[in-house]
């Protein structure tokens, strides 16, 4: 099977599907990217870069520049289509991130054949992330630029054969029209490689815990309020006042992946420690850290604190849940389709320092109680999101999609066996 994988940013959340296909050599697997270093590669995939010709123009009017830089993108991957084309390279199958615009003339490119998108996100003005937050309401200019800002997304879901999105949150946001034609299978968690440990114990190139009776994490790609990291800061302040033995450890950069940034030029961490005093000497920010690294913190963690916005759920939740960790976990929608308060994990109000902290304070009282908890999170990982519950899945709906079937592959159950909160309204 000839498949054409399409992402600026390579591997992504094509990493372990491009690698399964890429081992079996009566595949060829091309993977179009911006992404060009060299160090990155993936046996069995060869790389093909593209480059847009221009940055969106900056007299566009700003509702439409995602349209433009999308549109861009596609023209760029079209591009790198017709010379593939010249080699002989036509795929069975074309599967794509949609949102950035690669694939957007993928069936003009290629017009016999399918073409799968992994929906991960649909911009909502209401009912989602972007209204979360009472202290932040939207401009009327705000709802018209959301609105606009899923044209790429609208040509995908109209042009593709089919579609993927990793959970059920993330699929009830598209427009219901488009929904029957979108699978919900998550990327899946490698749950050979994050286990527990209990008898870890932490040492990081810059950092003894080793002897720490009190660790309590927390990772995003950056740091900023979607992923709650505001309140996170206050909880600390909270924390330390009934913990003096607590260590709390931060794997992230500092930057803003998600929402906005501070108008005064100020990092979140920056503007959250001039507001929050604590003790720094037990409060640890270790940047990014490469895989074996953050899989000890995770091992050696407490508490992992895990919150985020009505948005996209991150891998680390799971891949926190699979390593035997007690996750405390905002109590929004996404997190909700994973964990169930009490049995696999503790859920918190967003908003609630003091609450988030408080419920810290609970799992480091009761180990002993909390160990049925961390047993049954792993679990959940293990038979619902797992790669080997899910790397045959998605194989097989690559498989019957490049072939023109209509897709049997069937989803996981949600582990709260409760979709009904997961029906978006349409706006």
């Amino acid at each position: 099977m000839r498949v054409l994988f399409l992402h600026p940013n390579f591997p992504a959340q094509f990493r372990h599907v491009a690698a399964a296909l890429g081992k079996d050599p009566n595949n060829q697997v091309v993977f179009g990217t911006k992404n060009e270093r060299p160090e990155w590669k993936i046996p069995g995939v060869t790389k093909a870069l593209f480059k847009p010709s221009r940055n969106p123009h900056p007299s566009t009017h700003h509702y439409v520049r995602p349209l433009e830089s999308g549109v861009l993108y596609g023209q760029a991957v079209y591009r790198i289509a017709e010379q593939l084309k010249a080699k002989g390279f036509v795929p069975d199958l074309v599967y794509g991130h949609s949102g950035w615009g690669p694939t957007l003339f993928m069936k003009d490119a290629f017009p016999d054949t399918p073409l799968m998108c992994y929906f991960e996100w649909f911009y909502r003005a209401r009912g989602a992330d972007a209204d979360f937050d009472p202290a932040d309401p939207l401009k009327p200019d705000d709802l018209c630029r959301i609105r606009t800002k899923n044209a790429p997304m609208l040509l995908d879901l109209y042009s593709s054969d089919w579609g993927l999105s990793p959970t059920y949150w993330q699929k009830a946001q598209f427009p219901t029209e488009f929904q029957d034609k979108i699978t919900v299978l998550h990327d899946g968690v490698d749950t050979e490689y994050f286990q527990p440990n209990r008898e870890a114990k932490l040492v990081l190139p810059d950092l003894d815990l080793s002897g720490a009776d009190e660790i309590v994490t927390y990772v995003s790609r950056g740091m900023e309020p979607y992923r709650g990291f505001p309140e996170f800061i206050e909880s600390i302040a909270y924390l330390q006042e009934k913990r003096p033995n607590c260590h709390v450890v931060i794997v992230a950069a500092e930057r803003v992946c998600y929402g906005k940034s501070l108008p005064n030029g100020k990092s979140y961490k920056q503007h959250m420690l001039e507001k929050i005093p604590l003790d720094m000497s037990r409060v640890h920010f270790v940047g990014t850290l490469p895989y074996g690294l953050y899989k000890q913190v995770l091992q050696a963690s407490d508490v992992h604190i895990y919150l985020t916005r009505p948005f996209v759920l991150s891998w680390s939740m799971m891949e926190a849940m699979a390593s035997g960790c007690l996750v405390v976990g905002s109590d929004t929608a996404p997190v909700r389709e994973v964990i169930r308060d009490g049995e696999n994990g503790l859920l918190v109000d967003f908003f609630s320092p003091k609450q988030i902290a408080d419920r810290v304070c609970e799992v480091l009282d009761h180990p002993t109680r909390m160990a049925e908890l961390r047993e049954e999170a792993r679990q959940t990982i293990v038979e619902q999101y797992s790669h080997a519950v899910l790397l045959p899945k998605h194989l097989q709906l690559i498989e019957e999609v490049a072939s023109g079937k209509t897709p049997t592959v069937t989803s996981p159950q949600l582990a709260t066996g409760d979709r009904k909160e997961l029906v978006s309204s349409q706006g």
